[in-house]
């Protein structure tokens, strides 16, 4: 197909149009809507999911100005299976399965995250040498115990929250860049019922402006100090939507980081929802059928 001047120009007016509505609509997102594409993003790519994660641990210090493990980092093999359901497939349930190191093997965690701020999320952890299911609050409760860790790493339960903006108050501080990328700075900071079930006392995020992606975030206490960070890094599309593939949690305080990196994506996945309950942590027969036949689809 050949263009006429005329033809070109036109197509330069419209292109033009286009990209000044973009950016319009850009500029004129609040915090609240950035934070809400981010989050649709994040559920995009967990709709029936099939990943394999690699989750490894250390103590951290530096050397030539770069963060580094100064310790042999311990390293886990992870399967993950995820589903949305609820109104508008907002809520998400999840469960992941240690392989590796054989001694933890079988080890689990269920979750059910609940987009409705009236429904607290729910998590279950089953530890296969005790052979027993501990459900596990969520968040923090009044006596200031502390969420989860997921697998003995720098990640908790907490920090796998999604929905809930409700119980935020958001703002955007500034546009700047990170990792070279052009981002928001967003500051969220908990309302005082949500106070009550978190460590955190502020968090600032830094939005890919373009792929709505959490680039960095920082989480600060109640003293005001930055006690935890989070980096994300390899973003890759997944079914046309952007998404780290490489997570590092850094905690400030005790000089420990955890990465958690995604081997494998896979979504489509024909998943039951009778996969995604406390049955599978505990009835191994149950479960090793289950997810032999979710590989076979991507195997």
């Amino acid at each position: 197909m050949r263009l006429t001047l005329s033809g070109l120009l036109v197509a330069a007016a419209l292109t033009a149009t286009a990209l000044t509505v973009h950016a319009q609509t850009e500029s004129e997102l609040s915090g609240r809507e950035i934070l809400e594409r981010v989050e649709d993003n994040q559920r995009a790519v967990s709709d029936a999911a099939f990943n394999r994660i690699q989750l490894s641990s250390c103590r951290f210090g530096l050397q030539n100005n770069q963060i580094t493990c100064a310790e042999r980092p311990r390293v886990k093999a992870l399967e993950s299976v995820s589903i949305n359901t609820g109104a508008d497939n907002r809520d998400t349930q999840s469960i992941s399965i240690v392989l590796e190191p054989a001694a933890e093997r079988g080890i689990g965690m269920l979750s059910y995250a609940y987009d409705d701020p009236e429904r607290d999320n729910e998590t279950w952890l089953y530890l296969s040498a005790l052979g027993q299911v501990k459900r596990i609050a969520s968040g923090n409760s009044d006596d200031d115990s502390e969420s989860a860790s997921l697998f003995g790493s720098e990640f908790t339960t907490e920090d796998q929250d999604t929905g809930k903006l409700e119980e935020y108050e958001i703002n955007i501080l500034e546009e700047s860049t990170e990792s070279g990328r052009p981002v928001w700075v967003i500051d969220t900071i908990p309302t005082e019922e949500r106070a009550r079930k978190t460590r955190y006392a502020r968090t600032v995020q830094y939005i890919d402006k373009e792929r709505f992606v959490v680039l960095r975030a920082d989480m600060y206490d109640r003293q005001g100090r930055e006690v935890k960070r989070l980096m994300a890094s390899r973003i890759e599309q997944v079914d046309g939507v952007w998404t780290a593939r490489s997570l590092t949690m850094m905690n400030l305080v005790a000089n420990r980081l955890s990465n958690m990196a995604i081997l494998e994506i896979n979504t489509g996945i024909d998943v039951p929802e009778t996969f995604l309950t406390p049955r599978t942590l505990t009835d191994v027969a149950f479960r090793e059928a289950e997810l032999s036949r979710i590989r076979a689809q991507v195997d």
